[in-house]
């Protein structure tokens, strides 16, 4: 495999992106023209986007009805194979397609070689999966006479997903999605154009049928509008959607007036609670990647790290130092993190540092906000001037009463507290209202699972960072980071299928439940003697 040093000197130019709908490039842009350019480097145009508008979207949501009949009448096991395909290609192509998220979001090479892995192994999961899509016989309360339960495919399922992980998170809903007989409407994060632009054609090479996948390249207002026509016109069976806590709540009150539930995947806030009895070392590895990694740009990012007050110092002490030497920089070379994703993240972290009080103590870094030559960091790697670096910044003494504490930051921030209970540290790891993921450090498995029980989040690290997902694991939260829907594993069949009960009757007479049950007869006075 060639170094993320080699793979990053040679230039591609910019390319095209077009929605995609039966099959069809678009060739008109209604909703105008965006350019994604390379956050590392902002001179550089990865692509020309020609945007969709609401009646593109509606549009795309009409080609996978038609198309959604016809594959669901595939066997499941021959679309498993479909699926397998894709993941061969993915597979094969796993340096490019690393490569482009690299340059589009400017993601560290060596994580988006691990994004793409994430696909190949649900397309591995999922495989299994098409020889798996079981119901049940149930035993009937009458004789001859048989129940059966079966999955059956929800329909069309609309799809928009952020660009912080622009090709593993919207595998996690289009693999599953088409799995399970489905026709899929996807929109793509309108800054991360090329990568899922470059996805989807992996899924069409792979031996899609035209219509079951379609693609709208569209800004967040059109995507919006555009899905609350479809939904008025009865297009649309099932919502996925992953993104902010505030559009989210917007789509889960769209869909509940057509009666929906959607899949929600939202913000979080997540804590990391080390105990007196933790490794400090292995904590303070597990903070600087969680808080850190992806320029904090996930919705598992580290948001505060709880610390027992007989350790807080010595972990300050410690985190303080790994956080100046982490290098930081240019994506293509072996850093913490590169730049923010884009223009509107790096304006909205800018805005989020306002939420640093005077009884605050920032750590970790020479300064705040945006690296520049004016405003220099020691260890950064590359041109400063080039692209939208931010300064890493640890903010101590926060409690529970600070805004920065209850607002999801979505950058390279990471606030310290302080506990002396345990009680008192899962009041903080619960209080802000996110429930995405949480970590504890200790050497206690009795803390561990007293954590576990008391924790709102729906994943839980235990000596582990907040970040991090596998293929066969249910990926989700609670609160206002989630409506309780799972991603992943075999927990995602119930967003993309319904259960269908069916009794079958061989009496040759009809049976009425809970009218014709058989009796049989029983001594009801009967009593034991002494």
């Amino acid at each position: 495999m060639r170094t993320a040093e080699e793979t990053g000197k040679r230039e591609t130019p910019a390319r095209t992106v077009a929605s995609r709908i039966g099959g069809r490039p678009a060739e008109e842009a209604p909703g105008g023209r965006l350019t994604s350019a390379n956050p590392a480097r902002l001179e550089e145009a990865v692509a020309e986007v020609l945007l969709g508008d609401a009646s593109t979207f509606v549009e795309a949501c009409r080609a996978a009805r038609e198309a959604q009949g016809e594959w669901a009448a595939v066997p499941a096991p021959i679309r498993a194979q479909v699926v397998k395909r894709i993941g061969r290609l993915v597979e094969k192509n796993k340096e490019a397609l690393a490569r482009l998220v690299t340059r589009e979001v400017g993601k560290p090479y060596a994580e988006s070689l691990g994004e793409v892995q994430e696909i190949i192994d649900t397309c591995d999961f999922f495989t299994g999966e098409g020889r798996r899509l079981y119901g049940h016989t149930v035993p009937s309360e009458m004789p001859d006479k048989q129940l059966f339960t079966f999955r059956v495919p929800v329909g069309v399922a609309a799809v928009i997903t952020a660009g912080n992980f622009p090709v593993a998170v919207p595998s996690w809903y289009l693999v599953p999605a088409i799995l399970c007989g489905n026709a899929v409407v996807w929109k793509p994060a309108e800054y991360a154009a090329a990568a899922g632009d470059a996805l989807a054609q992996l899924f069409f090479h792979g031996g899609l049928p035209e219509g079951v996948l379609n693609v709208v390249q569209a800004r967040g207002e059109a995507t919006f509008e555009g899905l609350e026509r479809a939904l008025g016109e009865g297009l649309v069976d099932k919502v996925g959607f992953t993104g902010s806590t505030e559009v989210g709540s917007r789509i889960g009150e769209l869909c509940g007036r057509h009666r929906q539930s959607p899949c929600l995947e939202l913000g979080g806030k997540n804590p990391l609670v080390v105990m007196p009895d933790a490794n400090l070392d292995l904590a303070v590895e597990g903070a600087l990647f969680s808080g850190f990694g992806t320029a904090g740009q996930r919705c598992t990012s580290l948001g505060t790290a709880i610390v027992h007050e007989s350790v807080y110092g010595e972990f300050l002490s410690r985190f303080d130092r790994a956080v100046r030497e982490a290098p930081v920089g240019d994506p293509m070379r072996e850093v913490l993190y590169g730049p923010m994703i884009s223009e509107k993240f790096y304006e909205r972290f800018v805005g989020w540092l306002e939420l640093v009080q005077d009884h605050h103590t920032l750590h970790g870094s020479t300064g705040t906000g945006r690296i520049t030559r004016d405003n220099p960091r020691e260890n950064f790697l590359g041109d400063p001037e080039a692209g939208l670096y931010c300064h890493p910044t640890i903010v101590a003494g926060v409690t529970g009463e600070d805004e920065l504490y209850r607002t999801e930051t979505f950058g390279p921030i990471v606030g310290v507290a302080k506990f002396s209970t345990f009680e008192e540290a899962v009041e903080l790891a619960n209080g802000h209202g996110y429930g995405l993921s949480a970590a504890i450090y200790t050497e206690s498995a009795r803390e561990a699972l007293r954590f576990r029980e008391r924790v709102s989040a729906g994943m839980l690290s235990v000596n582990n960072s907040t970040s991090g997902a596998e293929a066969h694991l249910p990926f989700g939260g609670n609160g206002k980071s989630g409506n309780g829907s799972r991603l992943s594993g075999v927990w995602v069949l119930e967003q993309f299928t319904r259960w269908q009960a069916m009794n079958w009757d061989f009496s040759g007479r009809l049976q009425k439940a809970q009218m014709d049950i058989p009796e049989l007869p029983f001594d009801e006075g009967f009593r034991l003697e002494g």
